[in-house]
């Protein structure tokens, strides 16, 4: 097996793999003219400023400044190398590579340890689901779900399945297929007795809830006891493979339907995200067992920035979707909140009233933000008491005057106005008044809120005339190669002023010694230093003439060459002030006539 890959494959990998599909698969992205427009993966942001040219193959944000073809994108994103990116595009392009390279579902290698713990938990994950379906031993089990409402549909798209009773049998199981014990107690699979050093299985007897990253690889369980054995539900550990903090529950298989819909449903549990399921609502995700993340965030930013939030409608749950939705609305996204009756959780809800129902009077009819701060204000308020009361609207107020569109503000101080009996005027003035109260508490400052959204932009000096000369001279002999040489010519030996650019067009050339077509894409990937990758993505979004003219190539030319000649004056005149200095009236002389013969060149 090769360790490297082939030139040919690798532009065999370019031409069969398209950009814009592959970073759509983690960047929700909108054509905007000719180009793809989406948030950048690579540093927050709420305004899209990461663009995708399909007619280059390539990538650039105008932000971080982030820029590459498909290889640098995956090697960026997922933190993988070179070798690691091609793999994973060949597979995806159907391509064989002949490379020996063992990697996990993003692409990125493994050490053998990490690949021993996902090999047992899909092995396990399969062999749980048979138990469960196509046994004597799991018969119990499965009536058992079946008797709760669920479907053998849900139970083979889930890969639910059921652990047998045993005290050893995981480990006699995966032992004998020399899957190491030491290896297996680190992935979280069997338990090692403090006693005699023994090993005994961690599930036993439990319905079992595979727990899938990202890309479809077991890496945990969740297993429900059958009666009354506690915990209700005992969970794998955190491992080398499974971070809590890091995995949302069918991700994997909802992520096409959140994509298309433009929309997820963020829930607590998994129970609940399978009940949705089996109602239709195939956009459902959930955490953990643990609070929203940024991390859980970002990987649902990358695909919508629409989320809707439906936990239990009791105290605990409200509370949870309250800080969630905080959270989610720092980050950027639009967000409701679904509510449901009688404190109910979303599972009990449809096995009440039934999936129909859910659909329409639950996610169908979720609450706006702001709508469910009026409710979560005023839980536990008696609002017959007029202090109660007052206080209830001196808050909502408070939170209307966060919104920045005239008309939301004025949608709510009417449902305000009209529940409370207040005149719509009295409530304008109120508002006005806590605009002015918080303005004082951010001395003297203008609060945010309230306020037009202003983007300041920073007073950044413009580029030299010599950089932006060097950048059109470059960006036009990424596009022609007979440019590329023109320039090398015209320049007689003198070197770019920008060690980047210089290094650049250095690349360049030796790239079309080797190569007789322009290729951006190809070019980025025969460039092995980051930094310069990034410039050549910047340069290839530049908005420059089709066709280059004989008087802009001179000129541009001439900036470049002046600049020299700039730097030049500027040492001769030291040198004259210091010939000066000397009394050296001589040589001052002659240093003066090699400054008027420089300027008079410019």
């Amino acid at each position: 097996m090769a360790e490297r890959i082939a030139e040919e494959k690798i532009n065999q990998i370019r031409q069969s793999v398209d950009i814009v599909e592959l970073i759509s698969e983690y960047v929700q992205l909108k054509k905007q003219g000719r180009n793809y427009f989406g948030l950048c993966p690579f540093h927050g942001e709420n305004s899209p400023s990461f663009s995708v040219s399909t007619d280059k193959q390539i990538y650039h944000c105008f932000g971080c400044g982030a820029g590459g073809n498909v290889f640098s994108f995956l090697m960026e994103l997922e933190g993988v190398t070179f070798l690691e990116a091609a793999v994973k595009l060949a597979e995806k392009a159907d391509i064989d590579l002949q490379v020996n390279l063992s990697v996990n579902g993003k692409g990125k290698s493994v050490s053998p340890e990490i690949q021993s713990m996902l090999d047992a938990h899909e092995l396990l994950q399969k062999f749980y689901h048979h138990l469960l379906v196509n046994t004597k031993d799991g018969q119990h089990a499965l009536e058992y779900l079946l008797q709760r409402g669920f479907t053998r549909e849900s139970i083979d798209k889930f890969q639910i399945g059921y652990s047998l009773n045993s005290w050893d049998f995981v480990n006699k199981f995966l032992t004998k297929r020399d899957f190491s014990p030491e290896l297996m107690e680190k992935a979280g699979l069997i338990i090692k007795r403090e006693r005699d050093g023994t090993y005994f299985d961690r599930f036993r007897d439990r319905i079992m809830f595979p727990i899938f990253d990202r890309n479809g690889n077991t890496i945990a369980f969740s297993g429900r006891s059958l009666g009354a054995d506690e915990p209700k539900y005992l969970n794998s550990p955190e491992t080398a493979i499974f971070n809590k903090s890091k995995i949302l529950y069918n991700f994997h298989l909802a992520k096409p339907s959140i994509r298309k819909l433009q929309q997820a449903i963020l829930f607590e549990g998994f129970a609940d995200v399978i009940a949705a399921d089996k109602s239709g609502v195939e956009n459902g995700i959930a955490t953990m067992g643990t609070s929203l993340t940024d991390e859980h965030i970002n990987i649902i930013k990358q695909n919508t920035q629409s989320i809707t939030i439906c936990y239990d409608s009791d105290k605990a749950g409200i509370e949870a979707a309250f800080r969630a939705g905080n959270m989610l609305i720092d980050a950027g996204c639009t967000i409701k909140v679904a509510m449901m009756s009688d404190g109910l959780d979303p599972d009990d809800y449809i096995k009440k009233n039934g999936p129909e129902k859910f659909r329409n009077e639950v996610i169908g009819a979720s609450l706006t933000w702001m709508g469910f701060k009026f409710l979560y204000f005023r839980r536990g308020k008696k609002l017959q008491i007029e202090g109660e009361r007052l206080a209830y609207i001196e808050t909502i107020l408070k939170e209307i005057s966060k919104l920045t569109k005239a008309v939301e503000k004025d949608h709510y101080l009417r449902q305000l106005a009209s529940e409370f009996s207040i005149s719509l005027e009295a409530l304008q003035q109120q508002l006005k008044q806590i605009f002015f109260t918080e303005k004082r508490k951010s001395n003297g400052q203008t609060p945010l809120v309230n306020q037009p959204r202003v983007i300041v932009k920073q007073d950044k000096k413009l580029p030299k005339a010599h950089f932006t000369a060097e950048r059109r001279l470059i960006a036009h002999m990424l596009r022609n190669r007979d440019i590329a040489y023109k320039v090398q010519d015209l320049l007689q030996g003198n070197t770019f002023n920008t060690d980047e650019h210089q290094a650049i067009i250095t690349y360049l050339i030796g790239f079309y010694e080797e190569h007789m077509n322009p290729d951006s894409s190809a070019f980025l990937t025969y460039i092995q230093d980051e930094n310069l990758r990034r410039i050549i993505a910047d340069i290839e979004m530049m908005s420059v003439n089709e066709e280059l003219t004989n008087q802009e190539l001179t000129d541009y030319i001439k900036q470049v060459l002046n600049y020299q000649k700039m730097l030049k004056i500027k040492e001769k005149e030291v040198e004259l002030k210091e010939a000066e200095r000397q009394s050296d009236y001589g040589k001052a002389a002659a240093i003066a006539t090699e400054i008027n013969q420089l300027r008079k060149s410019l």
